[in-house]
């Protein structure tokens, strides 16, 4: 019988898709991390925490269209962020099994998350900056694989769709800047995760 618990920590780069900068969905630029904890409800489903730190930063001179290398703006942030949600495997997986040792799979959590925000402008424009807490939408996908006895390693990236625009300071209402309406933040992680586990259940729950 497999084990039951996992804890792990996640090295890797963080990014974001907004209203400065490039566009790309996976484009680590930034180093981050996480630390998880996850309860194997059965070989095919996990239940999971996860607290991760993750900078972001944009600059328009990176950007891959005109109209923002000619603005020329530029942010930094930085984003904390608990989540909690399910991961699927593909496959049966358990680390004490000869044949049931890898998987794909996906993850779909429900995050709250901190981060600087700008609250006001003064009379000059300048911005007054504040701190802000909100939920996202974190959708991942990933590869984990046993290590070695109890140590597995897992890759992965995670997307999260927020319900703010103002992680990169500007938004259709920002004084002396001229945005493209791109709608709703997107911050990212892709990583790889170290991985211990323990616990050994009288038997894996039924379901799923």
């Amino acid at each position: 019988m497999g084990q039951v618990h996992e804890i792990g920590v996640s090295f890797g780069g963080s990014n974001y898709v907004g209203d400065i900068g490039n566009n790309y969905f996976i484009y680590p630029n930034k180093p981050a991390g996480a630390l998880f904890y996850k309860f194997n409800w059965n070989p095919r489903v996990a239940l999971r925490g996860t607290y991760s730190f993750l900078p972001i930063e944009g600059d328009d001179a990176k950007a891959d269209t005109n109209f923002r290398n000619i603005r020329n703006i530029n942010f930094s942030n930085t984003i904390h962020e608990l989540a909690v949600g399910i991961e699927y495997n593909f496959y049966e997986y358990d680390v004490s099994s000869s044949d049931k040792s890898w998987t794909p799979y996906i993850l779909l959590e429900l995050a709250g998350y901190n981060y600087t925000n700008v609250t006001s402008h003064s009379s000059t424009g300048s911005p007054i900056f504040g701190n802000k807490s909100s939920i996202a939408l974190p959708l991942g996908i990933g590869f984990k694989s046993k290590l070695y006895r109890k140590l597995a390693f897992a890759i992965e990236t995670k997307f999260r769709y927020t319900f703010v625009d103002d992680l990169d300071f500007v938004n259709n209402s920002t004084p002396n800047v001229n945005v493209e309406g791109t709608g709703n933040d997107w911050y990212m992680f892709t990583g790889f995760s170290l991985i211990y586990t323990f616990g050994r259940p009288a038997c894996y729950k039924d379901g799923f």
